[in-house]
């Protein structure tokens, strides 16, 4: 296993901030690491990244105890944080060539991973005239430079624009199937368009560990908008077959969930027609990941 995290436990004062937390995670991987603000994401990336020690547990980075052999852990992983430390008086291939040395890298990597990350057009500024979002690719730009086998990226596209973002997710995803990519991000999208595999963790402790697919492949239900033309009595839905749930979000626009994958619209303009009601909108709004986060992590 690239990473295997076994009972780990982390402590603030009274606060904790890991709870018996186990994960593996196998070469090739790219895992999404999800969770809301104080869950515990950044503090296990610095257990990982041997910032840190944990209380309890054991966890290892390309079978390197991380706290017995941090040099090798160190040298196996490209970590870019959260808040991203530059020096910003230096200019980007000097940081890139300072970087370099200490990893005892081939200069010629340097072009290398100025390509690969879109810094060409920059990368004769210093890095405190970047905008942010160049600076977090001078970021990973770094985390790749010694070509290490695990990537650790904790918020890896805070403050890109849109177009930025695709790049990025491009560079983590063609990046991802030689190595094992563990981020973390609030950006569902991102997830859903790079990870293969999802851990969401609240309150310090995992809640959800499963392949992408499956995860969404589990949503047994299907929810409808639906707005009539007029405002309508609740009991009236009860005619409404496999009908789990309603509710009325605004007026005369109703969210109706049924327990089934089919889509039920053509059954909610029957039932309109029969009732002497006209539908104006009626909208498919399948749950996404989106929502799964927010059901997962609302205790």
């Amino acid at each position: 296993m690239s990473i295997e995290v076994k009972n780990i436990s982390k402590s603030y004062g009274a606060q904790k901030a890991l709870d018996n937390v186990s994960f593996s995670v196998k070469k090739g991987e790219i895992v999404g690491f999800l969770g809301p603000n104080g869950a515990g994401k950044s503090t296990l990336m610095k257990i990982l990244t041997t910032y840190i020690n944990a209380d309890e547990g054991t966890a290892s980075v390309n079978g390197n105890d991380v706290n017995e052999n941090q040099k090798a852990v160190q040298l196996s992983v490209g970590y870019l944080a959260e808040h991203n430390p530059l020096y910003l008086d230096l200019y980007v291939r000097e940081y890139l060539e300072f970087n370099a040395d200490v990893y005892k890298v081939a200069k010629s990597r340097i072009e290398e991973v100025i390509q690969l990350t879109g810094l060409t057009s920059e990368s004769h500024k210093k890095i405190g005239e970047l905008s942010k979002g160049y600076r977090q690719r001078v970021g990973l730009a770094t985390a790749l430079l010694h070509n290490p086998d695990v990537l650790i990226l904790d918020e890896p596209t805070t403050g890109l624009d849109p177009n930025q973002l695709v790049e990025i997710r491009n560079v983590i995803k063609n990046v991802g199937k030689n190595k094992t990519v563990f981020l973390s991000t609030h950006i569902m999208q991102e997830v859903e368009a790079i990870c293969d595999r999802v851990i969401i963790i609240n309150n310090g402790k995992i809640v959800t560990d499963k392949k992408l697919d499956k995860l969404v492949s589990e949503i047994k239900e299907q929810v409808i908008e639906v707005e009539f033309d007029k405002v309508i009595d609740e009991t009236l839905l009860s005619k409404l077959l496999e009908l789990k749930s309603y509710k009325n979000t605004h007026d005369r626009v109703w969210e109706l969930t049924f327990e089934t994958e089919n889509d039920c619209r053509s059954s909610v303009f029957d039932f309109a027609q029969e009732n002497r009601l006209k539908t104006l909108q009626l909208n498919l709004k399948n749950k996404n990941l989106e929502e799964i986060f927010r059901e997962k992590t609302a205790k």
